[in-house]
């Protein structure tokens, strides 16, 4: 399933699905949690982002592993199997941080739609951790792609 689609590895069909939704999900995080007049505006768009960006990335993280899974069968080692076990481990990473992320994100904008339905002390944690986690998944996502890139293309 996460393998090939007419003989395209998946990974390079699907990665750019999380390359794009998780700095929208991590920006929309960030003005979500931290300017109270666009949380009307852009809450839909959050909650969506908060689905949309960890399935992408879990997508891109099952056919990443694949995709190695394959090229270690094919004899793959030494310097090239360094650098996609780092792109590997840089993968995992963006999609625990992004998967909080969401979680995080959903939770505050349901919590905020109704301001009598939590503290505001609840609101505010939630919206300190989206910012934080935000910025650990933007790292991630921008060290994911690096490592990736160097992986294919070779270092400049």
């Amino acid at each position: 399933m996460f393998d090939q689609i007419n003989g395209l590895p998946v990974h390079a069909l699907v990665l750019h699905a999380a390359v794009v939704f998780v700095p929208l999900l991590a920006l929309g995080a960030i003005v979500y949690a931290l300017v109270g007049r666009w949380r009307p505006k852009i809450g839909w768009a959050v909650l969506l982002l908060g689905i949309i960006a960890p399935v992408c990335t879990f997508v891109a993280k099952e056919s990443g592993e694949k995709l190695y899974d394959r090229l270690i069968g094919q004899g793959l080692k030494g310097k090239g199997k360094e650098i996609l076990d780092d792109h590997m481990h840089f993968g995992t990473m963006t999609f625990w941080f992004t998967l909080v992320l969401g979680l995080v994100s959903i939770a505050l904008v349901l919590l905020t739609r109704r301001p009598d339905a939590s503290p505001k002390i609840v609101q505010w944690v939630l919206a300190g951790a989206a910012v934080v986690l935000a910025l650990i998944s933007g790292y991630y996502v921008y060290r994911t792609g690096d490592s990736g890139a160097t992986a294919v293309w070779g270092q400049y």
